[in-house]
């Protein structure tokens, strides 16, 4: 349910709605100072549907971007649009909007079940439809066989999920998650990444923050990559990657003969040098990651190579950031 608002100033009350021909996130300029440091500096951006990744190591501003999105910083300049209206004139877009911030005190004593229909009574529903909400988004995060367990004795990742399930009872088309597989253990991060990826295909639009290239390289082919408050790419993770092949890359195999392994690689398209770091561990130097990688498993069985890892040691965000910062933009 979304509240009513004095739409036009005369007293007339219309409920409010999304305009679909319009971003869900839309920011113009925008920029957040603290004195003379700069936290975010003149991002630009529109998102409308899927999900996106935010990347960036701490500090980049991701949290700051989410802040000042969900009203609780005031940019310093710039304008920000959530569903085509201003937040800070009109905070009606609230209503289709759930957040999951990276750090947040819960509420030990009350069960999942209970922290979720409370806040979905806060939103307008009977205790009734509270109660039905709250059971259809802790099914879908996976927590419906402990719904009524207090959230004082779930593990990081089912808090995790709990507030995740607390965001979406509002049946939100926007989702913010701020690190939310932060300290979560695998299985856990499995479950939430899967939860994302269900809500992007569903048509929602949704910001995940990490500062794991990994983790939103397993949801989202869409990225944003933040440093120092600049916005230094915003696109496909396939199109930058391809950007990065300008540049060397190495792949590290660990095999029982490196030498012998060097001797079938050598010959392989892409290879530009190799290096043996000691007897175990083999060096590819390459402008080509996917070139190698795709000749390499056949390489390994037809001459039967014992291989423990192998591994790409410049794949990784500050690499990417590396890259970007260095000249090379994309």
């Amino acid at each position: 349910m979304m509240p009513d608002f004095d739409q036009d100033g005369k007293g007339e009350t219309k409920q409010w709605q999304p305009d679909l021909t319009v971003p869900a996130v839309l920011l113009e300029g925008v920029s957040k100072s603290y004195g003379r440091i700069f936290a975010l500096s003149n991002i630009t951006m529109a998102l409308n549907g899927g999900v996106t990744g935010v990347l960036g190591m701490n500090g980049a501003g991701k949290s700051t971007m989410f802040k000042l999105l969900m009203g609780k910083l005031k940019p310093s300049q710039g304008k920000i649009r959530l569903f085509g209206t201003d937040p800070w004139k009109n905070p009606a877009p609230y209503a289709r909007v759930g957040f999951v911030p990276e750090h947040e005190k819960m509420y030990d004593w009350m069960t999942a079940h209970q922290f979720v229909s409370t806040f979905a009574r806060l939103n307008g529903l009977t205790r009734a439809e509270a109660g039905v909400e709250a059971d259809r988004v802790l099914n879908f995060v996976g927590l419906a066989d402990v719904a009524h367990k207090k959230l004082g004795q779930y593990s990081k990742g089912m808090r995790q999920r709990a507030k995740i399930a607390h965001a979406l009872v509002n049946d939100p088309d926007l989702i913010i998650l701020d690190e939310p597989l932060q300290g979560c253990d695998p299985l856990a991060r499995t479950t939430i990444m899967n939860v994302i990826r269900e809500l992007g295909r569903m048509g929602r639009t949704v910001l995940v923050s990490s500062h794991i290239l990994q983790e939103i390289e397993r949801i989202t082919e869409q990225i944003i990559i933040l440093h120092n408050g600049r916005l230094l790419a915003l696109g496909n993770l396939h199109a930058i990657r391809e950007k990065l092949d300008q540049i060397p890359h190495r792949i590290t195999i660990e095999a029982d003969d490196a030498k012998a392994l060097a001797k079938d690689v050598i010959d392989m398209d892409g290879v530009q040098g190799i290096s043996f770091p000691d007897q175990k561990n083999l060096t590819i130097q390459t402008h080509n990651l996917g070139a190698i990688h795709a000749q390499l498993p056949k390489v390994i069985v037809d001459h039967a190579h014992t291989v423990h890892t192998i591994d790409n040691p410049d794949d990784d965000l500050a690499s990417i950031l590396g890259y970007l910062t260095s000249g090379g933009g994309v």
